[in-house]
């Protein structure tokens, strides 16, 4: 039903992924004042001096945005908790992806500007993504514990 645990897990994914889309993800402030770079789930960005580079990641908004989606969609498929656990799988994977092409913005990428010893700092956005990560554990957890005491109670009818 609607009001077991792992809806509400399901629901925090949901919300972590509006906040990994609202909030910054990692920054860099070099030497200098004027060096920086800036991921967001949007754009990544780059100063150095008066010049700004912009590069658009729309890539990684659309995966942040489809997780979110498919996690609010497996909170009313309820009735079947197969289906609630291969989103979970797809939720699992997607969120996989996301944390990859992060840290290869930040560690690879970033790497370039300002100070190539010193990585940077993660934000918000970057911790919201890693606890959406552990709240679709513990959805998928919750999901089969289901699964289970449902298949015991029904062999033993």
């Amino acid at each position: 039903m609607i009001q077991r645990v792992q809806t509400l897990f399901l629901f925090f994914i949901a919300v972590s992924m509006g906040v990994a889309l609202s909030f910054p993800i990692w920054e860099k402030v070099g030497p200098i004042s004027t060096e920086m770079a800036h991921l967001s789930a949007l754009e990544y960005t780059h100063q150095q001096g008066v010049t700004t580079y912009v590069d658009k990641v729309w890539y990684l908004a659309l995966l942040i945005a489809l997780v979110g989606l498919v996690s609010l969609y497996a909170i009313f498929q309820y009735r079947n908790r197969l289906t609630q656990t291969a989103l979970c799988a797809v939720n699992a994977l997607m969120l996989t992806a996301v944390m990859g092409i992060v840290l290869y913005r930040t560690l690879y990428i970033g790497k370039e500007y300002g100070n190539p010893g010193e990585q940077g700092n993660f934000l918000t956005g970057f911790y919201a993504i890693i606890a959406a990560l552990v709240f679709n554990m513990l959805a998928n957890r919750f999901i089969r514990r289901d699964e289970k005491l449902v298949r015991d109670s029904n062999r033993l009818r």
